[in-house]
């Protein structure tokens, strides 16, 4: 990895809780690694009221808190907050950009950095279109002396109308090069190892295609609920939180075809194209191939666990859904009639993302025993928790009949002892301040995802009918969910577990 361009990295929202839980550490890991600019200085931004110092001190605090115990050291980070100052403005108020750009010159003149700016957006949904206004007004994101950058946090809007006119605010005054729009998810290192598993080895990209697969299956749960969310998530759900940008991208991830070569732009045109790809559903289709549940109150163990509609910030009749499972297909060459499963979800029994792969069974079963007919070879790639790859497979069970049981050939990262597996905020900036975007979300994938979910969304306002299925906290979601596989062989969702080798009801959760 190489060292940035000299820069002042803008925290918009500095006192906030992402800031504290994700960049302030992700930005130490890049310091204690050396991956800084010599000349590098953070600016926070927020309406709170923080000098410098005091601002430090509670950088400081949130590392102790949030940050890697394993890499805390007090030396290393009394020297890392002495990179940090402090601005308090209104970021809604035209006045206050001005004061704003003088803070910023001043530093960059006493620090002797360059004029490349990166502005993070760690805000409250509603100021993603206008900040980027307020700071074009006074040249903010004009690269004739340096470079401008901004990253953004989702939600990308709530809709295609809103994902419009937040696209139209942007490009209004920056260019698309210029905005890098975050997700974590793609930042994972399992996630970019999709790409290695497919595209470095002749035993998997020959049969990743209809002839050979007969379904692929993308889970991403949650055993939390939406604890101090409440009130954005209401206006969300799972469907925009979760599967507009998470799920489609590893769908469109796992999916896309070789790209020309690794450079961003090829890497994106792939992806893009999986998403225009995606069959639209008419609105007499979506109920059937759209499971929407809320969780409701339970007991796990000793605890009392609140319903959806218990939570703090949410309508007591809300019909917000916290899980979505769905069945769609994608229309191309290469994957023509084989069924997509996605599904994702808070309060679920564990925290867990996975592609699962469903190889076709063999044209015709030799062997007796009945148990294991029909089955599917399954290639599982995890990308949390307990992170790897595990291929399932049968073998002859010991003795003299031709007994079959299904085994598991398994790689774990955490064998790779010596090997650090970066968080995917740490990777993601640090590649915003490397300029490079391949990880990040481009205008017209965003666009595209949200015009195949639309018909969703507008079905489930305007349709009544259309049941919204509570299951308790603490299981897999609705059961209706399991008749989205329509009776296909090998038909039913993998039960994952913590560790990655094992699976089935009787896993360790």
């Amino acid at each position: 990895m190489k060292k940035e361009e000299n820069h002042l990295f803008v925290i918009f929202g500095a006192s906030g809780d992402l800031t504290k839980r994700k960049i302030i550490s992700a930005l130490f890991s890049l310091y204690t690694q050396n991956l800084l600019a010599t000349n590098f200085a953070v600016l926070g931004a927020s309406m709170d009221e923080f000098s410098d110092e005091s601002f430090r001190e509670d950088m400081k605090n949130a590392l102790k808190k949030f940050g890697d115990e394993t890499t805390y050291d007090e030396q290393r980070v009394d020297q890392f907050i002495r990179l940090l100052y402090y601005h308090t403005m209104k970021l809604d108020k035209d006045e206050e950009y001005k004061k704003l750009d003088d803070k910023i010159k001043s530093l960059q003149k006493k620090l002797n950095i360059e004029p490349n700016l990166l502005f993070y957006m760690a805000t409250p949904p509603s100021l993603i279109g206008v900040i980027p206004e307020k700071l074009a007004t006074i040249g903010l994101n004009n690269e004739k002396n340096g470079w401008k950058r901004i990253i953004i946090e989702k939600p990308f809007g709530f809709d295609l109308s809103s994902a419009m006119e937040i696209h139209q605010q942007l490009t209004g005054s920056w260019q698309e090069h210029q905005i890098y729009r975050i997700d974590h998810y793609v930042g994972k290192e399992t996630v970019q190892n999709i790409l290695v598993t497919r595209f470095s080895n002749g035993i998997f990209e020959p049969l990743w295609n209809r002839n050979y697969i007969q379904r692929v299956e993308i889970t991403s749960g949650e055993s939390i609920g939406v604890e101090n969310r409440g009130g954005y998530y209401d206006h969300s759900g799972a469907l925009s939180d979760m599967v507009q940008n998470h799920l489609l991208h590893l769908t469109a991830i796992t999916a896309m075809e070789p790209p020309s070569s690794m450079n961003p732009d090829a890497i994106r045109n792939e992806m893009l194209k999986v998403l225009q790809s995606l069959k639209p559903y008419k609105k007499s289709e979506v109920a059937a191939n759209v499971i929407r549940g809320q969780y409701l109150n339970a007991t796990i163990g000793n605890e009392k666990i609140n319903g959806y509609r218990e939570e703090q910030g949410v309508t007591p009749n809300s019909k917000t859904e916290t899980f979505v499972a769905m069945r769609f297909f994608i229309d191309n060459w290469r994957w023509g009639g084989v069924p997509f499963y996605i599904r994702t979800g808070k309060r679920l029994p564990m925290r867990v993302t996975e592609v699962v792969i469903h190889f076709k069974p063999t044209p015709h079963f030799l062997f007796h025993n009945s148990a294991r007919e029909n089955l599917c070879n399954k290639l599982v790639l995890r990308i949390q928790p307990d992170e790897g790859i595990l291929m399932k497979f049968d073998i002859k069970t010991p003795g003299e009949e031709f007994d079959v049981e299904e085994a598991g050939l398994d790689f774990h990262y955490s064998s790779l002892s010596d090997q650090r597996i970066a968080p995917a905020y740490e990777r993601l900036i640090y590649d915003a301040q490397n300029g490079d975007s391949t990880l990040f979300s481009r205008a017209e994938e965003m666009i595209e995802a949200w015009r195949f979910l639309d018909p969703i969304l507008s079905e489930w306002k305007q349709n009544s009918t259309i049941p919204l299925y509570g299951y308790p906290a603490g299981t897999w979601g609705p059961p209706e969910s399991d008749k989205l596989f329509r009776g296909e062989n090998c038909g039913t969702w993998r039960q994952p577990c913590k560790n990655l080798s094992n699976d089935g009801i009787f896993c360790q959760l």
